[in-house]
């Protein structure tokens, strides 16, 4: 009987090792994916300040939708940020996602202000600024895709019975969606 306790024991410990081996590699794969994200955001974000610095004169009765622009893309990077430092924390995506709608929104009002003004869309310096905006744009998305599909997968495991008493033991919680 003894030898049983003993084989059931260390059958038990094997499990736990694997299971908890296998929970830590799969938020290593959404960590991952999240730099992925970051980065095409950093791609993003580096055409906003230069493209709103050059736009400032040329169209100066819209300052307002500049600085909402501005400001928008602060708070997303602000979000990005924090998200950053917890890629599985789920309120924090909930906060990042809300930032990019609003940068989202802004980004979409300062585009139909420039529609009407093809001459300022081909400027020399303006054109490459707004072609790294909408450019990132797909790039964004595919990264977005790959995060969530790890998200998924993360939750996936840590919902399993008997993982699933694992994941709490160790504070284990369901990754956000972005």
């Amino acid at each position: 009987m003894g030898w049983l306790t003993l084989a059931l024991g260390a059958l038990l410990t094997f499990w736990v090792v694997g299971a908890h081996r296998r929970l830590l590699g799969l938020r290593t794969e959404v960590e991952s994916a999240w730099r992925r994200l970051a980065d095409a955001l950093a791609l993003r974000d580096a055409a906003v300040e230069p493209l709103v610095a050059l736009l400032r004169r040329p169209m100066a009765g819209e300052q307002g939708a500049l600085d909402a622009f501005l400001a928008a893309a602060a708070q997303a990077r602000q979000g990005a940020a924090a998200l950053g430092s917890r890629p599985l924390d789920a309120p924090l995506a909930r906060q990042w996602l809300a930032a990019e709608a609003a940068l989202a929104g802004a980004a979409s009002r300062l585009l139909a202000l420039l529609e009407p003004q093809p001459e300022l869309r081909a400027d020399e310096e303006i054109a490459p600024l707004l072609a790294a905006w909408t450019g990132a744009q797909p790039k964004l998305a595919y990264a977005r895709q790959r995060f969530n599909e790890a998200a998924e997968a993360h939750d996936a495991a840590i919902a399993l019975f008997p993982t699933t008493l694992l994941a709490r033991a160790f504070g284990m919680a369901p990754a956000g969606r972005v």
